[in-house]
């Protein structure tokens, strides 16, 4: 059932008055569930009002909804005083391989996800050349055999288990690193027609769309032509054309254009990834960007847009690099910041980008691999300066050189308000642009971004609870009812009977991110439990240990 016919049946606000008036119901109160939820303020996920009642769960899946359902089942859970919403979907994250090294989904399930979209920004963890595969094919990727394709990187994180459920778009810098290679050229009609066979085979095996990272090599150095090829392919499978936009300041509106543009004539259904209006000469600018995005829609083209609920950004130090100086390999732009003539072309321009920023202590250093560089982490660049000595320029290419680019930043360059009309806009949504971490193991030692571990508590907390933005139910209809829609995903992202059982049970009053920037590893608060596929996998605020999510592919979509 889509939301539309949902709504016109008005189901969920019939069972109010009992569970018989539930379609595909057909329970009686005596009969035994796995589990019910009872006392519940229970929010469909379609943005209408809630019902105060009970849910149950049986066979992984939503059994019934009413008023009073008894107490015949294996696990009773009372959620007096609790709202009882979809599990989180979270439509834009980087969680891919480091759910190898976090399976329980900590930063994820912690916040009340359920599902992430991974494979975001260009960058996904599968497709490789020929001639990359071959020397890949008898090694291992994080302590598995290695894998070339969606169907083989979904088999593998089935096989090890995982907490959350997890679905991936297509990189197109992959694509392109496959077929052209990481170089600043254009791609021929041959080249682009191996580019779309991949892709269209992609999409068989179940991934969800394509991501493009126009800010990033090798993805940037593609044009309008390629995109409209590609997203031809994606129109052809009803897929998501999600975009990092090739310019999120100075140029964000000719950036807009030519994203829009790309759906315009390919037909492909447009996200824009993390929309911003970057730096303080551009603030003013979010008023223009949102009627681009109406005029688009209005225009019948079906764009939407995400964002995460901070006003830093998270990148690597390469975007102190500018983009024709990252063209090639890795040991290639390792040998320009070692060139004189290539260095002071990257020096003018880290120190304009540096400028637009507001200055070096709006730049903060989000960890490092080198113990050496130990004593720089989660501090900003002006602080980074004092303690070795060195100027701007200096810092940002000693730390490039000593972390061999693997360094990166969150930078303070964006403005509260705008996020308030951001939320405010029907077709937002909050997503994290976050991955999975956990603080235990390796990924405890990074010093990542505070939104992957409190970007929907601090929605809640910050735009529902404290500045009304949104209420309530439209807030849960952009956390569930929505992403679920943009993904096409089938039977989940809604409290209906025959629905997936992902569930999150969470306090208004507490709800809360308690990470920071400094000590980033910190679980949110007032999530109470968390149901994955009708398994009780956060119980009162504690993980059970229970690994109940799964990869979502072909079987999971509706296109």
């Amino acid at each position: 059932m889509n939301r539309r016919n949902f709504l016109k049946a008005t189901a969920f606000g019939a069972a109010a008055f009992g569970i018989s008036t539930l379609p595909g119901c057909g329970v009686k109160t005596k009969e035994s569930f796995d589990t019910i939820i009872k006392n519940g303020v229970i929010y469909a996920g379609d943005g209408k009002e809630p019902i105060k009642g009970d849910i149950a769960i049986r066979g992984g899946k939503i059994a019934a909804l009413g008023k009073d359902l008894g107490t015949n089942a294996g696990t009773v859970v009372d959620a007096q005083g609790l709202t009882v919403s979809p599990g989180f979907i979270d439509i834009h994250t980087h969680t891919d391989t480091n759910l190898f090294y976090a399976p329980k989904g900590d930063s994820r399930i912690f916040q009340g996800i359920t599902t992430d979209l991974g494979g975001n920004c260009g960058g996904a963890p599968f497709v490789y050349s020929d001639e990359a595969w071959a020397k890949r094919k008898d090694t291992t990727r994080c302590g598995y055999p290695a894998w070339r394709d969606i169907d083989g990187f979904y088999e593998t994180l089935n096989k090890n288990k995982i907490g959350i459920n997890y679905a991936s778009l297509v990189g197109h810098g992959d694509i392109r690193d496959a077929v052209v290679g990481p170089y600043n050229v254009p791609a021929t009609d041959e080249q682009l027609k191996q580019m779309c066979d991949i892709l269209d085979k992609e999409l068989e095996m179940g991934a969800i769309g394509i991501s493009y990272g126009l800010e990033y090599a090798s993805g940037c150095y593609s044009d309008t032509k390629e995109m409209v090829a590609l997203n031809k392919v994606i129109a052809k499978h009803n897929a998501l054309y999600s975009i990092h936009m090739r310019n999120e300041d100075d140029h964000v509106l000719e950036a807009m254009d030519e994203a829009i543009e790309a759906a315009r004539l390919s037909g492909a259904r447009l996200e824009i990834s993390h929309l911003k209006a970057q730096n303080p000469a551009n603030f003013d600018k979010i008023d223009q960007m949102l009627k681009k995005i109406d005029d688009a829609r209005a225009e019948g083209i079906d764009i939407a847009f995400d964002r995460y609920p901070y006003t830093a950004f998270s990148t690597g130090f390469t975007s102190f690099i500018p983009i024709e100086l990252r063209d090639g390999t890795h040991d290639d732009i390792m040998k320009r910041l070692n060139d004189k003539a290539a260095c002071e072309k990257i020096r003018t321009y880290a120190y304009s980008r540096l400028e637009r920023f507001g200055g070096p202590q709006q730049v903060v250093v989000a960890g490092c691999e080198d113990p050496a560089n130990q004593v720089y982490a989660g501090k900003n660049l002006a602080e980074c300066c004092k303690i070795s000595g060195m100027d701007e320029w200096e810092m940002i290419r000693y730390l490039l050189i000593s972390e061999k680019l693997g360094v990166n930043q969150a930078t303070f360059a964006m403005k509260e308000e705008n996020l308030e009309k951001i939320y405010a806009h029907p077709l937002s949504m909050p997503a994290s642009d976050g991955s999975v971490y956990s603080p235990e193991g390796v990924l405890g030692k990074e010093l990542p971004h505070p939104r992957s571990y409190g970007t929907f508590p601090r929605f809640f907390e910050k735009f529902v609870r404290e500045k009304k933005i949104v209420d309530m139910s439209t807030a849960i209809y952009k956390c569930t009812g929505l992403p679920a829609s943009r993904m096409k995903l089938k039977e989940r992202g809604m409290l209906i009977p025959g629905y997936a059982a992902d569930i999150t049970i969470f306090n208004p009053e507490t709800i809360a991110d308690t990470s920071t920037y400094a000590n980033p590893h910190i679980f949110a608060a007032g999530i109470q439990h968390v149901f994955v596929n009708g398994v009780w996998t956060i119980k009162d605020g504690e993980h059970t240990g229970e690994l109940a999510g799964t990869t979502l592919g072909n079987e999971h979509i509706s296109r």
